[in-house]
């Protein structure tokens, strides 16, 4: 299978995240959600692993890189996006959440030796147009908001830098989401237990909490990982996760009942002109 597939894939199953991640946020604690569907995802990819019996086929070296990779690329991008997502509207925070396959491009270059080309940088400087367009046309921005977007543009760099070091390692992918997955639960317990008070997840909330552990971080980030591991044109890749914001804002609106902002479209023709140039 190439490396469209899986990326095809992802966007399909991330198009949901944002909406059905803010309804959990919006009955539950931050931590609470990153540690519970982290868990989630990590037995799912433990049973996974376990049935192929690749569990021993990891060196010392390579669980403690994909620990190190989990906590910088999924823990605290996760805990930047939540805080964010729980300030804005999911439309807005998945904009700018999306600022990560520009991350990946900007980071490619240094780090994987890719050519930072002029059509590369105008496709950059019309999705971050498009960012910035979408948060001027806010009708509700306040110092909250703006911390909240502050904290979606740094989850965005965690996750870019996290994409391109995992193609770099090049790991087995399903071993290491496993453990990055793992890292990011015990984290997120770890610093709930220390800022939060749990509540006691409903019927919703667990389906909810399975459905987000299971497809969307254990399928979704192993088939984006696949997708970036079998490219040889990561930037080109990296730009079909602008198609997410599409399907997630048309599920925040007609399934949730958000408010669709009127600067959300202009935003996006901007970002998906990024993304046509790029091409």
């Amino acid at each position: 299978m190439n490396s469209n597939f899986y990326a095809a894939i992802t966007v399909v199953l991330w198009g949901a995240m944002p909406a059905l991640t803010k309804d959990l946020l919006n009955a539950l604690p931050n931590f609470e959600t990153l540690a519970l569907s982290s868990a989630f995802a990590f037995l799912f990819l433990f049973a996974v692993n376990r049935r192929e019996g690749t569990l021993k086929n990891f060196s010392a070296e390579e669980i403690l890189t994909a620990a190190g990779l989990g906590f910088l690329g999924l823990f605290l991008y996760s805990a930047f996006f939540y805080y964010g997502l729980a300030r804005m509207t999911s439309q807005e925070a998945c904009i700018l959440n999306y600022l990560w396959p520009l991350m990946i491009v900007l980071f490619s270059c240094p780090i994987l030796g890719e050519p930072l080309t002029k059509r590369k940088l105008l496709a950059v400087g019309m999705s971050f147009v498009g960012v910035v367009v979408m948060m001027g046309g806010a009708s509700d921005f306040s110092a909250e908001k703006l911390w909240g977007a502050l904290a979606c543009v740094t989850a965005a760099a965690c996750y870019g830098l996290f994409s391109v070091l995992n193609k770099r390692r090049r790991l087995n992918q399903k071993l290491a989401m496993m453990i990055i997955w793992a890292v990011t639960a015990i984290c997120a317990f770890a610093a709930g237990y220390f800022s939060e008070t749990w509540l006691l997840p409903g019927a919703r909330q667990i389906v909810g909490l399975l459905w987000l552990g299971v497809v969307i971080n254990a399928v979704a980030y192993l088939t984006w990982a696949l997708a970036l591991e079998k490219t040889s044109n990561t930037a080109r890749t990296a730009n079909l996760a602008y198609l997410v914001p599409i399907l997630a804002i048309f599920i925040s609106t007609f399934a949730f009942g958000e408010e669709l902002s009127p600067a959300v479209i202009p935003a996006l023709i901007l970002i998906l002109g990024g993304i046509l140039i790029n091409k």
